[in-house]
């Protein structure tokens, strides 16, 4: 029998899709179902990396918050985003990967029972860490049209706060691709003061923008400074999946409540990659533009070749949804007929939200070239006409 706290954790669907495309063990599967990515991390990062697999102090669980190369060029860019100083020494600490991050996070601002504000849909692995910490998640919409997704205003409005202690917002949202107008960030950071309640700001993907899109960080916005709560992650924008590196920038007190349960969750990060995270993010912007105008030409491309399906738009991150209930099926149904029928591997998104989740299907565009994805409508067609 499960202990309680796993009571309303649920598969996130992406490890059993995956299992299956591995089983086929056949080239011509379309990966569509992960978030991997083919764009390699920066080359000076590789370097570095290889060069402190043989250095000692890197082979080492010291310093157990993060290198001080990595917490001040963590702290500089949280810095650069938010238009906002963070002294490195007591606002940021590193964390072994982003989502590791968001757990520490929510374990230092939560109490049992305590709701969390989300987006939905949302990604399934940030409601089961919500749960894990003993929170509740409150679920806002995201409203899908044509021309992309919008967050729903009067939902949000309509919200008692009181039991509400953090908001948990991604900008861009996974799976879904949303993007915050600067209204909308208004919105969230109104009502966390009506809330008197953290923003807690999964900035993984925030600089993936599609179509000019500036970014907007909500720390930037009046009287958030010391509101906002900060968890970035070296594998979306810096390609670096493997590395298992984040980081967590805030006000100085909570910061020391985030390192207090990291120490106690998983101690450390992994040695030989900070540095190398370090040079990745003082890497000229040139590096984060080349792979998201490579990032933006294959969301483009998906969208004319699913056009016929009414894929909504994501504005950024690596990932779109179809709605498949018009075809008179589930978002499972669907992505068992793309793998069994037409070799392509696409996530259900089960639990990924609210009851209306069940629907949609997650196409992941950051791991597979053009080349591969024209033809991809055709592949539609024949598994669900």
């Amino acid at each position: 029998m499960s202990v309680s706290r796993l009571a309303h954790v649920t598969p996130i669907g992406v490890e059993q899709m995956a299992d299956l495309a591995d089983s086929l063990d056949d080239p011509e599967v379309l990966r569509l179902e992960n978030l991997d990515v083919d764009l390699r991390p920066p080359a000076a990062a590789v370097e570095v990396t290889r060069r402190a697999a043989g250095d000692d102090d890197a082979n080492s669980y010291l310093p157990f918050f993060g290198r001080e190369s990595l917490r001040r060029a963590a702290a500089e860019h949280v810095g650069r985003q938010a238009r906002q100083r963070y002294d490195w020494r007591t606002e940021c600490v590193i964390t072994a990967g982003g989502l590791s991050g968001i757990l520490n996070v929510l374990l230092a601002t939560l109490e049992p029972g305590d709701e969390v504000l989300l987006t939905d849909p949302v990604y399934a692995g940030l409601l089961n860490r919500v749960r894990l910490a003993g929170g509740v998640p409150r679920l806002v919409p995201l409203v899908p049209s044509a021309g992309g997704w919008r967050l729903d205003l009067e939902a949000l409005a309509a919200i008692d706060p009181r039991p509400v202690r953090a908001a948990l917002m991604m900008s861009p949202s996974m799976p879904s691709g949303a993007v915050f107008e600067r209204g909308e960030w208004r919105a969230v950071a109104d009502f966390c003061r009506r809330a008197d309640c953290w923003l807690i700001d999964d900035a993984a993907m925030e600089r993936i923008l599609f179509d000019r899109r500036p970014v907007i960080h909500p720390a930037s916005l009046p009287g958030m400074r010391d509101r906002a709560i900060t968890v970035g992650s070296a594998s979306k924008e810096l390609r670096m999946i493997g590395w298992r590196v984040g980081w967590v920038v805030g006000p100085a007190a909570l910061v020391a409540d985030v390192a207090r349960a990291s120490i106690s969750n998983v101690v450390c990060q992994t040695g030989i990659a900070m540095d190398a995270v370090a040079t990745a993010l003082r890497q000229p912007p040139a590096d984060l533009d080349a792979c998201v105008g490579e990032w933006q030409r294959r969301r483009d491309l998906l969208l004319d070749e699913l056009r016929d399906y009414r894929p909504i738009p994501p504005h950024g991150g690596w990932s779109l949804l179809i709605d498949v209930s018009p075809l008179g099926l589930d978002a499972a149904d669907a992505a068992e007929r793309l793998l069994s029928r037409a070799k392509v591997a696409a996530t259900p998104m089960t639990h990924w939200g609210g009851e209306s989740s069940a629907r949609y299907l997650r196409l992941v565009f950051s791991n597979e070239p053009c080349e591969r994805l024209r033809g991809l409508g055709e592949r539609f067609r024949a598994a669900l006409g």
